[in-house]
């Protein structure tokens, strides 16, 4: 995204998405798949077109029940793949089944898919100093060792930058501006910590 809240106004379905999810902290397993799930999707593409596809994912993909998508047979696959108006993404959607499985391990492991990733920000929302004034990174230290540890653990198309854009969209990273009324109703909502730049919680 831009290094500022303006992009949240280039659209009707941006200022939407600007204004009522992106930043918003995610405490619930699906919707956090879902976010995940669309990163990996764009990677190449560009998220205009992940939003406009949104319903057609959520309609073939079970509405990104990571425990149904983790039983699909090559025969979803297919099914996906004849999807009208689906991305037609062999490789991605091979990825998301793959990432699924991944997931119920993670959740039997930290209780659930949030617990996981919210660890690493002990609960807290992180605001990093100067961002986005003065620009904020397409990755960093945080989102390069989560990325890291989900390879590990089976995840696939989840690169540093992909899961920097993850923390932004699900709000563990407060990257609104700071002018932008969506920062501080976060904010005040929220625990939150602020950090330097790459600076990391521990």
């Amino acid at each position: 995204m831009a290094n500022d809240c303006s992009w949240g106004f280039l659209s009707e379905m941006y200022t939407v998405y600007h204004g009522t999810e992106w930043g918003v902290p995610v405490h619930d397993d699906r919707a956090m798949f879902e976010h995940l799930s669309l990163e990996c999707f764009q990677c190449g593409l560009s998220w205009t077109l992940m939003l406009k596809k949104r319903e057609i994912f959520r309609a073939c993909l079970d509405g990104f029940d990571f425990e149904k998508i983790a039983r699909y047979t090559e025969e979803d696959v297919q099914r996906i793949l004849d999807t009208e108006g689906m991305i037609r993404a062999p490789r991605k959607i091979s990825a998301l089944i793959s990432n699924a499985r991944a997931a119920l391990q993670i959740r039997d492991e930290f209780g659930s898919l949030c617990a996981y990733f919210w660890s690493y920000s002990e609960g807290r929302v992180i605001v990093y100093k100067g961002h986005p004034e003065n620009g904020f990174p397409v990755s960093n230290g945080l989102s390069a060792r989560i990325s890291k540890d989900l390879r590990k653990r089976g995840f696939r198309f989840v690169g540093p930058v992909t899961v920097y854009s993850h923390l932004q969209a699900c709000g563990i990273i407060n990257d609104h501006g700071a002018a932008c009324p969506c920062y501080q109703k976060i904010l005040s909502s929220h625990p939150h910590v602020f950090l330097d730049a790459d600076e990391e919680v521990f």
